[in-house]
């Protein structure tokens, strides 16, 4: 073995060793191998012609290391980071590209004196005798300076310690430099943009610079780098010349010189000049540790000035800042403990953390035109900006603007993540706050924008959701308050259940936002596989803050939201005001939808628990103790749980079966209905709210026509209430819970009238069943019969005989009429039941009626209080007064509220003085009453003379309805139930009473009025509109007392024009042309034809006109849910007098999109579009008021739709008269100044694109009919769009052939198409052309002849001051017009002189030119012309 060499063994040791080695031949340990060198290319590139090593050279080799590198699978391509950034190209100049890219100083600085170094000293080395400079050692260092912050090298703390030893040889005398640091201004320097710290330049009143500018030292311009002798002189120069500059600009001139300067200077260098700035200032402050911070000696004098400005902004906002800042700089002299060196780690005084001990400024006073950051109190009150609070107050902290107290926005989001607890409960309760009183308004004039929408845009809904996850008990409190305040509205829930006894009341709206938003932005998003996706997969795969955008119910409940809340009242069990915020969360969740009710009821345990915990059977009568402090609602009933039910309920009557059968709520409602509220182990309110929602639970269930068996059971209990009804009264005044117990009392006889309705739908299911089975299913009766509900009748208008006399008292009268309202509404269900029983005898009934009638109706109509109750309908109205059910000013589309925040007026329809509620019960008990017995009409023909409704109807119909939101919608359907009975009761008051004909057209209007405003789930009111009003003869008296002849009468002395309106002919011979009278008489004649076309058209709408029927006859075994379809508009659109016309149109279109071509028109299409044509023309007529809110323009685009439906249709004779009158109706001329075709039209994406279609059809299929014709030039005025008539005169010039519509057929006057002059260079030319070439002539379509050349001639001596390119192409086509060889076009286009449609040729003509035409036209064309100005008629 050989061994290794040692300590003090020589070369030739070595040596010796090298050659034992390799005698031995032994393998090396390591073995060195040359790698090839990847800088010069590829391997082995020059390495192959080396010659190979020698065994003499020595060789380390390793072993098991391999020769290559591994190669990388795949291999990474090698991309230089600099080559795709630095393209050149061959013929790029360098110089061009440096100058390009430049933003040097040079860039702003022009002048600049190279720096001299011919004086400057240079250092040799200093020659020693050893081979390197002598290093020195740490030891040696002496002069070394102390490290303010942070560890330095040792080469660095000598630079340090020479720069130090260089400043204090030349520093200048302590005087000098006393003087010259008073200065707290740099002239030169740049401030920061918007800064208001720094100035720009110290100025006194007069906007001069002061006077200790001129004697400080310039910063910047040193004069370094000149010889020693010029250096300073430079320097000085330089600043004097700066300083002169500066006195002789004012302070404007200043700030806009800096704004130049700071946009042109690169950032880097401007930040760079700034801290040059900040060092001097430093090292002026170390040099004298007492002196203040700049700046602060003049904050006792005048206050400044400062402009703010931002960098790059298009505009200058100007601000006023007065301050009176008292902070100071923190020094060693003003720590209250001095470090000593003997601490550890204190021998370095970090000032800069030490800064929020200062005192804080005072707050500063801004008026600015820019807003500033809101900030808010504990209690979410909006804190002044300029307000000076105590920092007791706990508002202060150490954020930006430290000076000002209150919370922003941003930061309490920040809080709400804190990790202590406190901050977490805090920040809560503070957005719960601030969100509640944005609700209440009282940030609408001190804020800019909404604050609902600014949190839920920064994602204040999930950080909700993410608090309820903490497992805090105080956390999760804050979160369901804050998430309360958010979602729920006591106030919506507190006229919701003041409503639910009213008629129909139980039905509501679902509080689903409107998605036609978001279906439009899906539509442009979604590619065409995702279209074919289903609804609900497309939620489902859409992010939960989409979803939220907009709905926020449907965002949190894919967020398992539902669960959370079960396990906070399951497992964490709060106290009760959590407990019962969360049932009203959850309350609010069941009024969404139908699919929210599910989830509800789908999710695990939740109703579960809500049942065993909050409506038990028995609890402890500790919780009825006034005194007793409720820790925990577990176990105790709840009102508010009762009322989580009845809504869930409402959703459809599969999750009623749901909740009575699987969770038992059957027992507990006769635990809770059996006994009496004073009874009740609760408090007295609580036990009258409990007993309240059980009543309505129970009337949403018979609205479903289940549960009746309870009423068997409990009718001993329900006697008993109605008995003691009347005391109500006299507990008036007294009992303080009055209010509560009429609550009552209204759903009890809620409750009764649906058992009611069930009952009488008893005898009918019972006929079917015995009839054996056939197509519909079997529905077993209910348990109820109408035997075992009449005797009801004798308590309840017992009870309203006494209600009613007391209508002359105001305050009792106004407590007393809700119940008295649900008395009259099952007086009126039950007449209307009665009738339809067949064990009844109809004399004892018809007895009853009579009876009421005299002893009760017509009393009560007698009364001057009812005058005062009618008179109130206008002003309650919200038709009359759409600002009523404007949406509330913070109110957010992804969050329905029904805007009742704060109350509703008392004079409004919901308000506590509202006549509706009760008109609307008694108007509805007269039709039935009237209904039965058609002999008691005539003694209700008083309802209708009534002044106060009168007038009501006279300005509610013409007004345009609030626009459809959730509020309007839910208190419009109540208004619209009072007309409809208003109408149904003149509907048959028409035929029986002579005088009734001074209303019929009152009604007739509001009848229309109505039918195009009904909302869904109210089509059996539409339909019963339709069916026996609208196209009611009766109602139109016009048609029997000579409106046709005074139609014919008008037409004859032009009334309403002033010219008469002429109707075009038609192509195909055979038939005449009818008067407008004779069209209106035979439309009238056809009413009952039309009103079948009309009805025909609603085919779509059978099975939602199934639904309301169901509801509105009272059939509750077909019910299927409460909840109304969700609003997107009215059923019927607006202009549904031109649907059978539109409907045919679509189809047409519709199948030659699919490729169909329709050579056969169905075979009752003619008296289809005739029908409609006539109804059209009725109301054009007779009832133009009502067609009032469609535009023109959709009307005409409706009216073209014929001559686009069906090939030749236009040419049938009914079809062509009946369009030709209504032409001449829309050529009139207030008609036509109506018409704009640029405005979007409803239902129409686009005018331009029908006119197409229109010019089409014409060319193909119009045989040159004028009445055709006449259509294609009515959009062809001046003043609608030049894209029209381009198409015509480019695209479409074939048409002018046949636009043969002679000039005294047409009803348009000429002087809309001449005035004012064309200035479309490329129509003039277009027009011209066409003249020239022929393609236009007099012949074949003199209206655009006419219209051409006087467009032309206006163009072409034309003189007025141009472009050059109009002014060559007037006098190119005077040229050629002097060159023609038509001389009847030539004479035309120089001598036209006005349009004239008596005319043969259409167009007037100078007899001679003008003389200063015939001047022009000699400068022009340099020729005499050859007559002599004399004109004959061309022809």
């Amino acid at each position: 073995m050989l061994s290794r060499p040692k300590p003090g063994e020589s070369e030739a040791d070595l040596l010796r060793f090298q050659n034992e080695f390799l005698a031995a031949r032994a393998s090396p340990a390591v073995k060195v191998v040359k790698k090839a060198d990847k800088r010069r290319g590829a391997a082995g590139s020059g390495d192959e012609e080396r010659p190979p090593l020698q065994d003499s050279r020595d060789v380390v080799i390793l072993d098991d290391f391999p020769d290559v590198l591994p190669a990388l699978t795949p291999a990474p391509p090698k991309k230089s980071k600099f080559k795709n950034a630095c393209v050149r190209f061959d013929d790029e100049d360098p110089e061009e590209r440096l100058e390009c890219h430049d933003r040097h100083i040079t860039a702003v600085f022009s002048k600049i004196i190279e720096r001299d170094t011919s004086m400057a000293a240079v250092t040799m080395p200093v020659p020693t005798g050893d081979p390197f400079p002598r290093a020195f050692h740490r030891s040696e260092i002496k002069n070394e300076v102390k490290v303010e912050s942070g560890r330095k090298s040792i080469f660095a703390q000598k630079i340090a310690a020479k720069r130090a030893a260089e400043e204090a040889v030349t520093a200048p005398p302590a005087v000098e430099t006393r003087h010259t640091h008073r200065i707290s201004a740099v002239p030169g320097a740049i401030c920061s943009p918007g800064s208001a710290e720094e100035e720009p330049l110290h100025s006194t009143k007069d906007g001069k610079p002061d006077d200790d500018v001129s004697t400080q030292r310039p910063r910047i311009i040193t004069g370094e780098g000149l010889g020693s002798l010029e250096s300073e002189r430079e320097a000085l120069a330089i600043h004097e010349e700066n300083l002169q500059k500066l006195h002789s600009m004012t302070q404007e001139e200043i700030l806009q010189e800096q704004r130049r300067l700071l946009v042109q200077l690169d950032p880097s260098l401007v930040a760079f000049l700034k801290s040059q700035r900040g060092v001097d200032e430093g090292q002026e402050r170390r040099e004298k540790p007492g002196h203040p911070e700049p700046g602060t000696e003049s904050q006792h004098g005048a206050k400044e000035t400062v402009k703010d400005f931002s960098v790059g902004g298009s505009g200058m906002e100007e601000s006023v800042w007065p301050e009176k800042d008292t902070r100071m700089e923190i020094t060693e002299v003003d720590l209250p403990i001095k470090p000593q060196k003997e601490w550890i780690h204190m021998n370095n005084v970090e000032f800069e953390k030490l800064e929020w001990i200062k005192d804080l400024p005072y707050p500063r006073q801004r008026r600015t035109k820019k807003g500033m950051q809101a900030r808010f109190s504990l209690k979410g009150e909006l804190i002044p900006p300029d307000a000076d609070l105590p920092t007791h107050l706990g508002l202060h902290h150490h954020g930006e603007e430290a000076e000002r107290a209150g919370y922003s926005l941003q930061e309490l989001f920040h809080l709400c993540r804190s990790q202590l607890i406190q901050q977490r409960t805090l920040a809560l309760q503070v957005l719960g706050h601030v969100v509640q009183k944005a609700k209440a308004g009282e940030f609408a004039s001190s804020l800019k924008g909404s604050v609902l929408r600014l949190l839920l845009d920064a994602g204040f809904l999930f950080l909700l959701r993410f608090s309820l996850d903490d497992t805090v008990d105080n956390v999760i409190a804050a979160s369901v308050r804050a998430l309360h305040i958010l979602l729920v509205s006591p106030e919506d829930e507190e006229y919701l259940d003041q409503t639910f006894s009213w008629y129909q009341g139980m039905a509501v709206f679902p509080f689903t936002p409107n998605s036609e938003e978001e279906e439009e932005e899906e539509e442009e998003e979604l590619t065409l596989m995702e279209k074919t996706q289903g609804k609900k997969s497309k939620v489902e795969n859409k992010p939960d803050p989409d979803v939220a955008r907009y709905d926020v119910i449907k965002g949190l409940l894919k967020t398992q939201f539902l669960h959370r809340l079960r396990y906070i009242l399951e497992v964490v069990r709060p106290v009760p005001a959590v407990v019962l915020d969360i049932l009203d969360i959850l309350t609010r969740v069941a009024r969404h939808s139908s699919e929210a009710c599910s989830q509800l009821l789908a999710c695990p345990r939740l109703i579960e628990t809500i049942v065993r915990e909050f409506l038990p059977i028995q609890w402890d009568p500790r919780a009825a103790e006034p005194g007793h402090l409720l820790t925990s609602l577990h176990g105790i009933a709840c009102a508010t749980a009762m009322k989580l039910i009845r809504v869930l309920a409402s959703g459809g009557r599969n999750a009623t079966a749901r909740l009575l059968n699987k969770f038992e709520l059957k027992s507990r409602l006769s635990r809770f209905i059996a006994e009496d509220p004073q009874d009740l182990p609760l408090r007295r309110e609580e036990a009258i709210r409990l007993s309240t929602e059980a009543f309505r639970l129970w009337a949403v269930a018979a609205g479903y026509g289940q549960s009746c068996d309870l009423y068997r059971d409990l009718y001993p209990v329900l006697v008993k209430i109605l008995q003691s009804l009347p005391h109500l009264l006299s507990d008036c005044q007294e009992n303080p819970t009055f209010p509560l117990s009429i609550q009552r009392a209204t759903a009890v006889v809620t409750l009764l009238t649906h058992v009611t309705q069930t009952a009488g739908c008893t005898a009918e299911l019972q006929a079917r069943l015995s009839s054996g089975p056939g197509d519909g299913e079997q529905i077993p009766p209910p348990p109820v019969t109408w035997n075992q509900v009449s005797g009801l009748r004798p308590f309840l208008e017992t009870n309203l005989r006494r209600s009613v006399q007391e209508i002359s008292r105001l305050e009792t009268w106004q407590a007393l009429q809700p119940l008295t309202t649900t008395y009259i509404i099952y007086l009126g269900v039950y007449y209307s039941i009665c009738s339809q029983q067949p064990s009844l005898n109809p004399v004892d009934y018809l007895e009853e009626v009579e009876r009421l009638t005299s002893e009760v109706l017509l009393p009560l109509l007698s009364q001057p209080a009812m005058h005062r109750m009618w008179d109130l309908l206008r002003p309650c109205s919200a038709l009359c007064n759409p600002l009523s059910c404007s949406p509330a000013s913070e109110s957010v589309p992804s969050i329905v509220s029904l805007s009742c925040t704060g109350g509703k007026p008392q004079m409004s329809l919901v308000g506590s003085k509202s006549p509706f509620p009760f008109l609307t019960a008694l108007l509805f008990l007269i039709n039935n009453v009237t209904h039965i017995h058609k002999g008691l009409v005539s003694k209700y023909t008083s309802v209708l003379d009534f002044k106060g409704l009168k007038d009501y109807l006279l300005q509610s119909w013409p007004t345009r309805p609030p626009s459809i939101t959730p509020s309007s919608a839910w208190i419009l359907r109540h208004e619209y139930h009072l007309q409809y009975f208003v109408l149904a009761l003149a509907q048959k008051m028409a035929g029986i009473c002579p005088d009734y004909t001074q209303h019929a057209s009152l009604h007739h209007c509001v009848a229309m009025a109505l039918l195009s405003r009904l909302l869904p789930g109210s089509e059996h009111l539409a339909h019963e509109l339709l069916l026996g009003l609208a196209f009611n003869p009766e109602f139109i008296p016009e048609g029997k007392t000579g409106g046709p002849e005074a139609a014919d009468f008008s037409d004859i002395l032009h009334l309403g024009t002033s010219t008469k309106l002429a109707q075009p002919g038609s192509v195909a011979a055979g038939f005449p042309k009818p008067r407008r009278g004779v069209l209106l008489g035979e439309s009238y004649q056809h009413l009952p034809f039309i009103r079948a076309c009309y009805l025909s058209q609603f085919v779509h709408l059978e099975p939602a006109l199934a639904r309301s029927q169901v509801a509105y006859q009272g059939r509750t075994y077909l019910v299927q849910s409460l909840l109304l379809p969700e609003v997107k508009g009215p059923i019927l659109p607006s202009d549904w007098p031109f649907l059978p016309l539109i409907s045919l149109y679509n189809k047409v279109t519709s199948a030659e999109t699919r490729g169909a071509i329709l050579n056969t028109l169905p075979p009752d299409l003619v008296n289809t579009v005739t029908r409609n044509l006539q109804w059209v023309l009725l109301l054009e007529t007779w009832r133009s008021r009502v067609l009032q809110n469609i535009p023109a323009a959709a009307k005409l685009a409706r009216l073209m739709c014929v001559f686009l439906t069906g090939g030749d249709l236009f040419l049938e004779g009914p079809v062509h008269c009946y369009t030709a009158a209504l032409l001449a109706l829309y050529c009139q001329p207030k008609v036509l100044d109506s018409l704009e075709l640029d405005a979007p039209l409803p239902g129409l994406a686009s005018f331009h694109d029908l006119y197409i279609s229109v010019l089409e059809q014409f060319e193909g299929v119009s045989f040159g009919d004028p009445l055709f014709g006449a259509f294609v030039l009515l959009p062809l005025q001046r003043r609608f769009s030049i894209q029209l008539r381009l198409a015509v005169f480019g695209e479409h010039v074939s048409t002018l052939r046949a636009l043969g519509v002679p000039l005294k057929q047409f009803p348009v006057p000429l002087e809309r198409y001449t005035l004012p002059p064309e200035d479309n260079l490329n129509l003039l030319r277009l027009y011209f052309q066409t003249l020239v070439t022929g393609a236009l002539r007099h012949t074949w379509c003199p209206v655009l002849y006419a219209v051409a050349v006087a467009h032309v001639n206006s163009f072409i001596f034309s003189q007025d001051s141009t472009t050059q390119e109009a002014d060559t192409a007037r006098k190119s086509m005077l040229r050629k017009t002097w060159l023609l060889v038509d001389e009847v076009l030539k004479k035309h286009l120089l001598y036209y002189k006005v349009p004239n449609p008596e005319s043969l040729m259409g167009v007037d003509l100078y007899e001679q030119l003008p003389p200063i035409r015939l001047k022009y036209l000699q400068m022009v064309t340099k020729k005499e012309p050859k007559e002599n100005m004399q004109m004959s008629d061309p022809e």
